[in-house]
């Protein structure tokens, strides 16, 4: 087999999706034997489709965040929360215990000025070699588009939201 090259790749952009193809990402790599594990640093407080299904077929979907950061009106705990899950992806990033970390909505968290950008670039660019990561959400920074290996940019084109249809159990969540 060959030595594997880790990979940085970026979902961004306003259209749905993002953490979608993630999750297609998960689910091929756990299919090839690969350890997988997901960060969602904004998602946390309702049960949600791909945590039941994270589970079923082997792959560690961790939510740390509290729900929509509009929602929480508390910069301050948002950004130890987004801390805190940093931190804890940066252990397990240095573990060996994975072979692909998601960082999920790690751009909107970076935009928000949650986390040190150059932290975050230092500790993605210092990863182990062989270690794939995937960071999702809007407004991906320059410098971490500049960083990836593979960006990948989703475009809103058309969504029922904008004909008054809210996000629906199984297909936004």
């Amino acid at each position: 087999m060959s030595e594997r090259t880790g990979l940085m790749i970026v979902n961004t952009g306003n259209g749905k999706g993002k953490t979608t193809a993630a999750l297609g990402l998960a689910m091929r790599a756990v299919g090839t034997g690969l350890r997988v594990l997901m960060i969602q640093f904004i998602k946390g407080r309702w049960k949600t489709g791909e945590q039941v299904s994270a589970k079923n077929l082997g792959f560690e979907l961790r939510p740390m965040g509290e729900g929509f950061t509009w929602i929480t009106q508390d910069r301050e705990r948002d950004i130890a929360k987004a801390e805190a899950a940093w931190e804890y992806g940066k252990t397990c990033m240095a573990s060996g215990d994975y072979d692909l970390v998601i960082f999920d909505e790690m751009n909107i968290v970076l935009d928000y000025g949650y986390l040190a950008l150059e932290d975050v670039l230092a500790t993605l660019q210092n990863r182990p070699k062989d270690l794939h990561v995937a960071l999702t959400g809007r407004r991906a920074k320059t410098e971490i588009i500049d960083l990836a290996d593979l960006v990948t940019e989703m475009v809103a084109i058309k969504h029922p939201y904008k004909k008054g249809i809210k996000a629906q159990r199984g297909i936004e969540f």
